[in-house]
């Protein structure tokens, strides 16, 4: 795969490998119960490298690229099951948030 890789490039990349090796998508619904256990690994990683929890020595093996990696996968794979061009649809969801928080982020004294 290329060092540099487009959303498009992604989804496509992800369909081939589907088709050479996983034989075919698994159901959205099952799809759906992977991303919320790879949002769970995920969740884990980061509560134990930046919360408060300390790790126990089964975590030390984690990795946080790993798993933002299986979180954006899965999310690649049900894009590509339900016919969603994510390239477009972050295109307008960059211009949702653009236009609906044009000035709320700015303005967020918490944020200062």
């Amino acid at each position: 795969m290329e060092s540099d890789i487009s959303l498009r490039d992604l989804q496509s990349s992800v369909d081939q490998w589907i088709k050479t090796y996983g034989v075919r998508y698994f159901s959205e619904l099952t799809n759906m119960a992977c991303l919320t256990e790879e949002v769970g690994e995920l969740a884990r990683v980061v509560v134990r490298k930046f919360g408060d929890q300390s790790s126990k020595a089964s975590d030390l093996d984690a990795n946080l690229e790993e798993e933002l990696a299986d979180v954006l996968w899965v999310l690649v794979c049900m894009a590509n099951q339900t016919g969603i061009d994510l390239t477009e649809a972050m295109r307008k969801n960059f211009e949702k948030k653009t236009t609906r928080d044009a000035h709320r982020h700015l303005d967020n004294l918490k944020l200062r």
